[in-house]
């Protein structure tokens, strides 16, 4: 048996890449919430995979694209910190056949990085073998990957061979966490993620950038087997109050259906859910605000 290795792992790539899809994959649980939305995640959700072999840290980051607003930064600045912390990069991208300016942008923050990076090129159930091979061609030429490994996150196509992969370039280490351990995210920060991600599946496309979720209560009731939680959705205009309440509300009972499913598999447990719509107009450039709804700059 060889040594026992671990270490810190990063997924970088576009915005709707299927960083949060190939993650979820590989721990085996939904942590990280997944929307054909870009800015799903906001957060760096750390994620752990452990084996016989040794124990895998997974860092979720934003993804790496220009800044707009102050929530742009703090999400650019999330993603660009974890690059030099990290043991090993995985850079998610499509099987297209350009390297567009948002690619280019990611090459140029990464030649100022030394960690390992494994070039991790997903969606291959999506198209024909000679465009997968295209493409790798093509990546090769502008960055020196350690590796390049194709994969379908959703199929679940060769992440074996990818885990295989990432663990050669791991340092021998401790086990950080305890085996029966998937994520170190507190469950109120998972569940105002889910109410967050069933608004985004939901909704039109202008109002998912503007909205964040607070929860505002999460307690087990006596007894036991139950769970209240009031929470509250953010958006940043009137109008946008009414489309997440929708006619006659149905809209915000369809976000908290779909929510309470996916609670009660988290939670192992029935879930009260009670959510409530509130206007904080810009909040999105408010640090007060930011902070507010828990993005934290310093904590980066």
């Amino acid at each position: 048996m060889g040594k026992y290795k671990s270490g810190f792992v990063t997924i970088i790539g576009r915005p709707n890449v299927g960083k949060s899809t190939l993650m979820n994959h590989l721990i085996g649980q939904k942590i990280a919430i997944t929307s054909n939305k870009a800015q799903t995640t906001r957060n760096r959700i750390q994620t752990v995979y452990s084996c016989s072999e040794g124990q895998i840290v997974f860092l979720d980051t934003p993804g790496i694209n220009r800044a707009k607003n102050k929530l742009g930064e703090y999400m650019l600045m999330a993603a660009e910190n974890t690059l030099n912390e990290v043991d090993v990069i995985l850079w998610l991208v499509e099987p297209s056949d350009f390297v567009g300016p948002g690619e280019k942008y990611i090459v140029e923050r990464l030649s100022k990085v030394k960690t390992p990076v494994i070039l991790v090129v997903n969606k291959t159930d999506s198209v024909e073998d000679k465009q997968v091979f295209e493409a790798i061609d093509m990546y090769k030429d502008i960055y020196d990957f350690k590796e390049i490994v194709p994969v379908s996150a959703l199929k679940g196509k060769n992440t074996d061979e990818l885990l295989k992969t990432i663990f050669t370039y791991l340092p021998e280490g401790p086990q950080y966490y305890d085996e029966d351990t998937i994520t170190d995210q507190p469950e109120r920060a998972i569940v105002a993620e889910i109410i967050r991600e069933k608004a985004l599946r939901s909704l039109d496309k202008e109002v998912p950038h503007g909205i964040a979720v607070v929860i505002d209560r999460m307690k087990d009731r006596e007894g036991g087997g139950l769970v209240d939680i009031d929470a509250t959705i953010i958006c940043e205009r009137d109008s946008h109050k009414g489309i997440i309440i929708g006619k006659k509300g149905a809209m915000l009972k369809k976000i908290g259906t779909n929510a309470r499913c996916d609670m009660e598999r988290l939670l192992d447990t029935k879930v009260n859910l009670k959510l409530w719509v509130k206007v904080k107009k810009d909040w999105r450039d408010s640090d007060f605000l930011l902070k507010n709804y828990g993005y934290q700059k310093d904590e980066l």
